[in-house]
Parts: C-alpha cells; sequence; structure tokens
C-alpha cells in the first residue's frame, strides 16, 4: 500500500485539477477519458479554491422515508468516518439522482463533518444553507442547490460508489477545485511535481512565441510543429 505523507497532500491540495489531469496524462496510466467526475458535479464554492483528501463514501435516499433495511445510523456513520485518515473528502450517492429532491448536508452537517477532519462533499445529489457552508469552510461539489432535507437518510458507508462516472473507493484520493474533480492514483502522487513542471514548461515554449514582441504566424506553426508534428 502507498502511504501519502503530509507534505504530499498538501502539495496535491495547491496543485489545479487541470494540471494534475495533464500530469496523469503525460504518464499514462490511464484512459485519458477516465478519472474524472462528469461536469454535472460542480463546484458550488468555487472561490474556495482546491479541496483534497482520502474519501469515505456513503449512499444516500431522500425520495421515500426511511426503512429498516434501508437506514444506517448516523451513529455508526461518525465511527466509518473516523475509519479513513484524514482530511477526508465525503463522497455520497444519491439513489435519487438525478431527480434529486433532498440534501443532507448544510449548516449542521457542515459543524459536524469539519470538527472530524472533513473538508468537504462530492456529491450527484444536492446541498442547502450555502453561506452556512461556507462560513465553516466546507467545501462542496453537487449537481444541485436544495431547498428541503426531504426525507434524506444514509443507507450505505464505505462501499464503492459511483458518482459523476467515478468509481470512488474509501480512501481513495480526490482533488476537486473550480473545474471539477478528479481522482489521483496514490502511486503517482510523488512524481506529480516534476510531470507537471515538465508539461507546463512545454507549454510555456508556446506560450512565449505568443507574447513575443516579433511574434509570426511562421514561428508560431514552427514551435507547433515542434510540439505536435505536422
Amino acid at each position: 500500500m502507498v502511504e501519502i505523507t503530509g507534505e504530499q497532500l498538501r502539495q496535491v491540495s495547491s496543485m489545479q485539477t487541470c494540471a494534475v489531469s495533464n500530469a496523469i496524462e503525460s504518464l499514462n496510466i490511464r484512459s485519458r477519458t477516465e478519472g474524472f467526475m462528469s461536469p454535472d458535479i460542480k463546484s458550488m464554492f468555487p472561490e474556495m479554491g482546491s479541496m483534497a483528501g482520502f474519501a469515505v463514501t456513503a449512499v444516500i435516499k431522500a425520495s421515500t422515508p426511511s426503512s429498516e433495511n434501508m437506514n444506517f445510523s448516523r451513529v455508526k456513520w461518525v465511527d466509518e468516518i473516523l475509519s479513513i485518515p484524514g482530511p477526508r473528502v465525503i463522497v455520497m450517492k444519491d439513489l435519487d439522482h438525478p431527480n434529486v429532491i433532498g440534501s443532507f448536508w448544510g449548516e449542521v452537517q457542515s459543524a459536524i463533518h469539519t470538527s472530524i477532519d472533513c473538508v468537504g462533499v462530492i456529491t450527484d445529489g444536492g446541498v442547502r444553507d450555502l453561506d452556512e457552508m461556507k462560513e465553516w469552510g466546507f467545501n462542496a461539489f453537487a449537481t444541485n442547490a436544495l431547498v428541503s432535507r426531504a426525507n434524506v437518510h444514509l443507507v450505505e458507508a464505505n462501499i464503492p460508489v459511483t458518482v459523476g462516472g467515478v468509481t470512488v473507493n474509501p480512501g481513495d484520493l480526490l482533488l476537486g477545485d473550480q473545474h471539477g474533480v478528479i481522482s489521483i492514483p496514490k502511486e503517482i502522487v510523488g512524481s506529480l511535481p516534476e510531470a507537471i513542471a515538465k508539461v507546463e514548461a512545454g507549454e510555456k515554449e508556446i506560450i512565449d512565441v505568443c507574447k513575443a514582441q516579433d511574434f509570426s504566424p511562421e514561428k508560431l506553426k514552427d514551435i507547433l510543429r515542434q510540439r505536435y508534428g505536422d
């Protein structure tokens, strides 16, 4: 098992999702169409910047009341959260998606989860109490803002869930910012700074040509040939 150091996690939390995506592409470890969530999982607070942490997963439902076989104790939920190292990102699959109706998230849940080293939530459901969530500094990536909690209840915890087209397992490393959410393979975390720097150096060569006082279309075509071929 790959261990992520505190310093590595601090580095990841300062990275941009687009730069990380480019770096992962350059390392050629997975398909270029995998590992990032679909655009319906939107940053609700883009001004908060990047959010990184280890996934704690759950399943919720709000359209119908809880039943004996579809109710997970909120007390036990705390234990499930604490079983994953911090900082933690809650990843919630809403069984009502795409017709979401009730939010698990708001002021109280932001207070509860912030107190146990959770930095935000990713859900294909919705969130509410947006001002209060921001006051807590609790980040959110969701499909909608909602008015009600309806019949929201926990169904299951710490199982693989698929949100935004990405299957997330408990303990997975996730990064989110104003662009969206990406899953980062733990085995390449140590390689990310160098990979990002290499990609950005190549991009800078093109940008410098575009910004140069002696710019010409021919010089632009020359650098594009060097980078991409004819």
